[in-house]
């Protein structure tokens, strides 16, 4: 296996540098929030929501008609986006309607996929 290291004479770049950065390097909460977001996106199902829910506001019925899942397996994927705050609901009645959080969420999404087309 191989291991990056730098070059034998290598002394690191300056140290003011790297304690600077270390001084703003985000801290380990943030980092794991941030983890949790980019898990979340790692499911193909929750990427296919989060697209539909990108072009407009949806009921549970709705997404198991778009995905042809089960309103259980839909309900539970929502209930995951739902507390990482990715997207959030709104209740009309007795239907809940989903809707992306806010617009960074949708950046985000757009900005990756444009990404992944990119490739």
């Amino acid at each position: 296996m191989l291991e990056e290291r730098c070059e034998d004479p290598c002394e690191g770049t300056l140290t003011n540098s790297i304690e600077l950065l270390k001084s703003e390097m985000i801290p380990d909460s943030t980092a794991s929030g941030l983890a949790d977001i980019f898990k979340a996106l790692g499911d193909p199902t929750r990427v296919k929501i989060i697209y539909a829910l990108a072009q407009k506001e949806l009921c549970v019925h709705d997404l198991t008609q778009v995905l042809d899942m089960g309103q259980s397996a839909i309900s539970h994927q929502l209930r995951y986006l739902r507390n990482l705050r990715i997207v959030k609901r709104r209740k009309e009645g007795k239907t809940v309607f989903y809707s992306l959080d806010d617009e960074h969420v949708e950046q985000i999404f757009h900005q990756m996929l444009q990404h992944v087309k990119h490739a």
